[in-house]
C-alpha cells in the first residue's frame, strides 16, 4: 500500500476506532503519516515506544485504597479528549510487553484503566526481514489488528517533498533515478542506504553545506559534500547524486530563466530538463507563474505539467491566476 492509500485508509478507519498495525521497512514514513493524519483531524498524537516499556509499565503500579489494592495507570495514558495512541516499534518489544497490549488494543482497557471514547490505537513495526531488534508478534495480538503494509512510492514522496521544502536537487535526482528512492538490502551490513527518510536527511546535508559555504571558505568543498552524502544515502547512491549535482549546478539559474523566459537556454538532456522543471516548481509564485509558463512552453509537455503541478501544490494562490486557469484548460487531461 503506497503512502497516499495508507493516508486514506487511516482516515476511513480511525473514526470507527479500528486498531491498525502498519508494517514497513525502516525509513519509509510510517510514523510520519500517522502523525500527519492526527494533525489533519486535530487529534492528539501520543507516540509510545513499546520497546522502551516493561510489561508492568502499561498496567501501572498497585496502591492500597480503602483496604483494597488498586492499580494506578501510568500518567502517559490519556484520560480525556480524542487522539491516536501510537504504539511504535511494537515488534521490537519483548513478547511479554506485547502481551500487555492485548486488552488495550481490542477491549480498549487495561485492568481498571479505560481508553477514552475518542481515542484509537494504531501500532507500527518493521518485519523480521529488516534484521532489526525483532520479536515475533503473538498470534492473539496479531488477530486484534487490521494489518497494512506500507511501501514507498515516488509520486507520493515527491508530492510530500515539494510541500516539505526538500531541496529541488534531491527531488529532481529521484525523478531521474526513481529506483534509488528505496534500495535497502536487508542482507547488507552497510551503515547508510537510500530510503525516503535518508533522502530528506540528504536535503538537510546540502542545506548545511550551502550555509557553511556562504560563511566560510571551505577547501575541497565538493569532496566534503560527497563524504557527507556517502554517510547519508550510501556510496553508490551518493556517487550518482554527486554527478547529478555537477550537472544541476551548470544549468541556467532560475533567476535567469524568469528574467528572460523567452531566450534563456533550454537543455536537451532529459535529466537536465527534469532538474530545471523541478527547480521552477519550487520557486514559482502567483506573480511569476506567467513568465515560468513562457519558458516551460519551450519544454516537453511532461516537464511543463510537472513544474506547474509542483508549484500549485506548494502555493495554492497560483491556481487562482489567469495563466494557471488557461494552462489547466489546455492540459486538463494530465494536470490532475
Amino acid at each position: 500500500m503506497k503512502p497516499s492509500k495508507l493516508y486514506e485508509a487511516l482516515h476511513a478507519l480511525i473514526g470507527e476506532r479500528v486498531p491498525l498495525h502498519i508494517w514497513g521497512a525502516c525509513g519509509v514514513g510510517k510514523s510520519q503519516i500517522v502523525s500527519q493524519v492526527a494533525s489533519d483531524l486535530e487529534y492528539d498524537f501520543l507516540d509510545i515506544r513499546a520497546v522502551q516499556l516493561d510489561p508492568v509499565d502499561l498496567r501501572g503500579l498497585p496502591r492500597i485504597a480503602a483496604d483494597q489494592t488498586e492499580w494506578v495507570p501510568p500518567k502517559f495514558l490519556p484520560t480525556s479528549g480524542k487522539g491516536i495512541l501510537f504504539l511504535d516499534e511494537l515488534t521490537s518489544a519483548p513478547q511479554m510487553t506485547q502481551a500487555g497490549c492485548y486488552q488495550l488494543v481490542l477491549d480498549r482497557k487495561l485492568g481498571e484503566y479505560v481508553l477514552p471514547e475518542g481515542w484509537v490505537v494504531i501500532a507500527a513495526g518493521n518485519p523480521a526481514s529488516e534484521r532489526g531488534v525483532h520479536f515475533a508478534m503473538p498470534r492473539p495480538l496479531r488477530n486484534r489488528f487490521v494489518h497494512l503494509e506500507l511501501e514507498p512510492d515516488l509520486a507520493d514522496w515527491c508530492r510530500w517533498a515539494v510541500k516539505a521544502q526538500v531541496r529541488p536537487e534531491i527531488i529532481a535526482f529521484l525523478r531521474f533515478k526513481p529506483e534509488l528512492l528505496h534500495t535497502a538490502d536487508a542482507t547488507s551490513d552497510a551503515n547508510a542506504w537510500p530510503t525516503p527518510r535518508s533522502w530528506e536527511m540528504a536535503s538537510q546535508v546540502l542545506c548545511g553545506v550551502a550555509r557553511r559555504r556562504k560563511t566560510q571558505l571551505l577547501s575541497g568543498t565538493n569532496e566534503f559534500e560527497a563524504q557527507l552524502l556517502d554517510g547519508t544515502v550510501g556510496p553508490g547512491a551518493a556517487s550518482e547524486l554527486v554527478g547529478f549535482l555537477r550537472l544541476f549546478r551548470e544549468l541556467p539559474s532560475v533567476d535567469e530563466i524568469l528574467l528572460n523566459p523567452a531566450t534563456a537556454p533550454v537543455p536537451t538532456d532529459p535529466s537536465a530538463q527534469i532538474a530545471i522543471a523541478t527547480a521552477l516548481g519550487r520557486v514559482l509564485t502567483d506573480s511569476s507563474v506567467g513568465r515560468g509558463i513562457t519558458y516551460l512552453d519551450r519544454m516537453p509537455t511532461e516537464m511543463r505539467v510537472m513544474a506547474i503541478r509542483d508549484a500549485a501544490a506548494r502555493d495554492t494562490a497560483i491556481t487562482h491566476t489567469p495563466e494557471f486557469v488557461r494552462f489547466g484548460v489546455e492540459y486538463r487531461g494530465v494536470i490532475q
